[in-house]
């Protein structure tokens, strides 16, 4: 009876699943309003929501999937808003730490566009009555972010509730804009293997972790060609 119980769990976790970006569309993803074809060898991915990191293992690669999209499936301009667009229910462990960030050199350099820190998913603090209906977020690019023909996209976060872990989707974009670069925060990467921190649960303090994205930090500068 307890195998049976814990296996109806399990398989109800494994259904509510965590969180995933359907817009911009992540990479091998079946819930975005227009799916490209997938890249040669390559299969639908079922599980965009499970973490890449648990408790400073590396469950898999950054951004799960390193062949892109044979092209785009947004395109931005700078210095105008954006949204972003998680597919509806989910688990949210009572918020934490996103970012939102973006990469000009096929992956190894991400500076961070926006952050949603401690209640992300939450309309506030969770003890002050807020609410985890949270799934759209809409920023404005830099007016000075370069622009390109493809830059990988790509959100992070850390859950405030639970096991140690990092989540990740990556989406394919292009962005309308010059030639130029730009400097901002280095992306924030945690509970992801060793050489990297592992934030602890909050336990209702939401500023645990907070200075690996405010204070102790990096600034990175990325470099566009323009947008052709």
């Amino acid at each position: 009876m307890l195998f049976k119980i814990t296996t109806v769990i399990a398989m109800a976790s494994a259904v509510l699943g965590h969180m995933e970006i359907y817009k911009p569309c992540s990479r091998y993803s079946s819930k975005c309003a227009t799916t490209p074809a997938l890249p040669a060898g390559e299969t639908i991915d079922y599980n965009l929501n499970t973490p890449i990191g648990s408790n400073g293992s590396i469950l898999a690669p950054f951004c799960k999937h390193t062949t892109p999209w044979p092209q785009v499936t947004e395109t931005w301009t700078a210095g105008q808003p954006v949204t972003v667009s998680f597919v509806a229910g989910g688990a949210t462990h009572s918020g934490g730490h996103c970012e939102f960030s973006v990469s000009y050199d096929g992956g190894n350099t991400y500076v961070v566009l926006h952050q949603e820190l401690r209640y992300c998913f939450y309309t506030a603090a969770p003890s002050a009555g807020g609410v985890d209906t949270v799934r759209n977020f809409t920023f404005t690019l830099p007016a000075n972010l370069p622009g390109t023909d493809h830059a990988i996209f790509a959100w992070t976060w850390v859950n405030a509730v639970g096991n140690r872990e990092f989540y990740n989707n990556c989406g394919d974009i292009a962005i309308k804009g010059s030639a130029g670069s730009y400097t901002g925060k280095k992306v924030t990467i945690a509970n992801y293997g060793a050489g990297y921190p592992v934030i602890p649960e909050f336990l209702g303090n939401y500023e645990t972790g907070i200075s690996y994205y405010t204070t102790n930090t990096e600034q990175v500068t990325v470099t566009g060609a323009g947008y052709s």
